[in-house]
C-alpha cells in the first residue's frame, strides 16, 4: 500500500525538516571563543526550563513503538494498553518527588554514575555495559526498524532506504550539538507530533461516524465494540497473557513504568539538565498531563481502524485503497500506517511529519544518552580518564555515530514483529525488575550493601526465566509456574529484594552501609503547585479508571 502525497503535503514535510535541522544546528552553534565541555554537550549546560523538560520528556518517549506498536495494539486488544500512558502519568510524580531530588543532589551525568556512588565502580561499569547494549540493540533497532516499516507503508520507500534517512536525520544535529540540541527540537517536534496525532483521530473517528465529527465517532466505536473499552481484562480474554487484569495495577506494570521513567538514561537526562529542582519537578508535571492525552492520538485510532476493518459498509465506501494491505489480528501494527492513506491532502504531510517527529526525536535522545553512558563511564573511566574538553565531546560524537552503524546494520534483520511494543516489553521485562531492586533498595535502604546489589543483579535473570520459560513439556508440572509477563516482572522484583536484603544483613548483620544515602523529609519537599498538579493527576486517573473498568 502505497499512501498518494500531493506537493502540498511533501512541501509540509520538507519544512518541518528544515525547521528541526535549522533549530538544531543553531542551538549546536559554538559561542564565540567557547570550546564546548561535558556539562555543555551532555547536560545542555543545566540550562533547561521546564517547559522544554517537559516537552522533551514526551518527545524522547513517544516513538514509532507507540504510533505504530501502540496504536496496533489498541487494534488488537483495545483500550487496555493505554495503562502503560495513565499509570506512567503517576509514575512520573513519584520520580519528580522521590527520585529526582537524590539525583540531582548528587550532580550525576548518567544513571551509572549514581550506581558508582551508592554501590561500586564494578556494578556501574556492569550496568553501563548492558544499558549500552539495550539501546544499541534494543531500543534503536526497533525504532528504526518500526519508523522504516511506516515509512515504506505509507510512501512506498524501500526499507533500507527508510532506516537509513532515518539515521541520517536524527545524526544530522544530534551528533553535533548534543542534549542541548536534542531537547530544544524536541519542542518544536511535540507540537507536530500532537497536532498530527490529533488529525489521524478525527480522521478515523469521522470517517467511523460516517462524517458526524469527533464526539459521534467515539460514541460508535464505543457502541460497536464496548468490549475493547475495558482497562481491566478478564482471564476469557486473548489478550489477558498481555495484560493480566488487576495485575495491571497492582503488578509489574509498576517494575516497567519505574524502571523506565526513574532510571532510564535517555528520559532522565533531561531532568538532570534542568536550571534546578523545581524547574525539573514542574517539567516532570508537564510531561504527566501529556500522558493523559497521548491514549487519544495513539490508542483510539487502532481501535477505530478494528471497527472500520470489520464494518463492510465503510469499508464499501472506502474503496479499492482501503482494500489494501489491511490490518488484521496477526498483523496489527499495520493499523496507524492504513488510516494515514485516508487523510485529506495537507493533512497527510502534517501526520507524516508527526509520525517522523516521534522516531527522529526518540532516535536523537537514544544516541546522545548512549554517547553519555560510553563516553562518561567506559571512556573517562578506563580509556583516557585525563581527557580534555575536546576529546570528552569528540567521543561522544563518535561513539553515537558507531552505534547509530551498528542499529542500522541489525534492523533490517529484525523481520515482521506483530504488536511491537507488547515485545519490547516483554523482553525488556526480564532484565528491569533485577536493576530496579537494586535502585530501590540503594535509595531509600541504608543496609543495602554493594555484594548484595550485585548478587541480586545476577539472581533476577535466572528468577525471570523460571517465571518465564519452562523445559519442553515441563510447564503443566507442579515445580514451573507460567504466568502472565507482567506478574513475572512484579514476582521477579519482590524475589530480587528479599535475596538483596538478606545477603546485605549476611555481609552487614543488620548495620547501615557506609554509602547509604541519608534522607530526610526536607529533601522530599514539593511546593503547593507542584502538589496541586499532582492531585489532579490523580483524580484524572480515578475518574478514567472507574469510566472504563471493564
Amino acid at each position: 500500500m502505497k499512501t498518494n502525497f500531493e506537493l502540498i503535503d511533501y512541501v509540509i514535510f520538507i519544512i518541518y525538516a528544515l525547521i528541526i535541522l535549522g533549530v538544531g544546528l543553531w542551538v549546536s552553534r559554538d559561542k564565540k571563543g567557547h570550546q564546548k565541555n561535558a556539562e555543555d554537550y551532555f547536560l545542555a549546560s543545566k540550562s533547561l526550563p521546564w517547559w522544554a523538560i517537559g516537552a522533551s520528556l514526551i518527545a524522547a518517549n513517544i516513538s514509532a513503538e507507540q504510533f505504530i506498536g501502540m496504536s496496533g495494539s489498541g487494534f488488537a486488544s483495545g483500550l487496555a494498553i493505554a495503562s502503560y500512558e495513565w499509570m506512567a502519568a503517576i509514575t512520573l510524580i513519584i520520580v519528580g518527588k522521590y527520585f529526582l531530588p537524590i539525583f540531582i543532589e548528587k550532580g550525576i551525568y548518567t544513571i551509572p554514575e549514581f550506581v558508582e556512588k551508592r554501590y561500586s565502580t564494578n556494578l556501574k561499569t556492569i550496568l553501563a555495559i548492558f544499558w549500552i547494549a539495550l539501546y544499541v540493540f534494543v531500543n534503536l533497532t526497533t525504532v528504526l526498524y518500526l519508523g522504516a516499516l511506516a515509512i515504506e507503508t505509507i510512501l512506498g520507500v524501500p526499507m533500507i532506504y527508510g532506516i537509513m534517512g532515518l539515521a541520517l536525520f536524527a545524526a544530522a544535529y544530534s551528533l553535533y550539538g548534543g542534549l542541548s540540541a536534542v531537547a530544544w527540537t524536541d519542542v518544536i517536534q511535540v507540537v507536530f507530533l500532537v497536532l498530527g496525532g490529533l488529525a489521524t483521530t478525527y480522521l478515523a473517528l469521522n470517517t467511523v461516524s460516517g462524517g458526524e465529527g469527533v464526539f459521534s465517532g467515539l460514541k460508535t466505536v464505543y457502541d460497536a465494540v464496548p468490549e475493547r473499552f475495558a482497562m481491566i481484562l478478564d482471564k476469557s480474554n486473548p489478550e489477558y497473557k498481555n495484560l493480566p487484569g488487576i495485575g495491571v495495577l497492582v503488578g509489574g506494570l509498576w517494575v516497567a513504568n519505574l524502571y523506565y521513567w526513574g532510571f532510564n538514561q535517555y528520559i532522565i537526562q533531561r531532568t538532570l539538565a534542568a536550571k534546578s529542582l523545581p524547574e525539573a519537578q514542574k517539567g516532570i508535571l508537564l510531561a504527566a498531563f501529556l500522558k493523559l492525552l497521548i491514549p487519544l492520538i495513539v490508542v483510539i485510532p487502532g481501535i477505530a481502524a478494528y471497527v472500520m476493518v470489520n464494518d463492510p459498509e465503510i469499508m464499501g465506501s472506502l474503496g479499492a485503497a482501503g482494500q489494501q494491505n489491511l490490518p488484521s489480528p496477526e498483523q496489527a501494527d499495520k493499523a496507524y500506517p492504513w488510516l494515514l492513506q485516508f487523510l485529506p491532502t495537507g493533512l497527510k504531510g502534517v501526520a507524516f511529519a508527526a509520525l517522523a517527529a516521534a522516531i527522529v526525536s526518540s532516535l536523537a535522545s537514544m544516541l546522545n544518552s548512549t554517547s553519555t553512558i560510553f563516553t562518561m563511564d567506559i571512556y573517562k573511566q578506563y580509556i583516557n580518564p585525563n581527557a580534555n574538553d575536546k576529546q570528552t565531546v569528540n567521543t561522544g560524537r563518535l561513539s553515537a555515530l558507531i552505534a547509530l552503524v551498528i542499529a542500522c546494520i541489525i534492523a533490517p534483520l529484525l523481520g515482521n514483529l506483530d504488536q511491537a511494543f507488547q515485545y519490547i516489553q516483554e523482553y525488556t521485562g526480564i532484565v528491569s525488575p533485577g536493576i530496579l531492586a537494586v535502585f530501590l533498595l540503594g535509595l531509600f535502604w541504608k543496609k543495602t550493601t554493594n555484594k548484595a546489589a550485585i548478587i541480586g543483579a545476577l539472581s533476577s535473570i535466572p528468577i525471570a526465566m523460571y517465571f518465564k520459560v519452562a523445559p519442553k513439556g515441563w510447564s503443566d508440572s507442579a515445580f514451573f509456574v507460567d504466568v502472565p509477563f507482567m506478574d513475572q516482572m512484579g514476582y521477579t522484583t519482590l524475589l530480587t529484594m528479599v535475596v538483596i536484603i538478606i545477603a546485605s544483613l549476611i555481609q552487614n548483620k543488620g548495620a547501615e552501609d557506609p554509602k547509604g544515602i541519608p534522607l530526610n523529609k526536607q529533601m522530599f519537599k514539593t511546593n503547593a503547585k507542584f502538589n496541586i498538579g499532582a492531585f489532579t493527576i490523580m483524580v484524572i486517573l480515578v475518574a478514567l479508571y472507574a469510566a472504563f473498568w471493564n
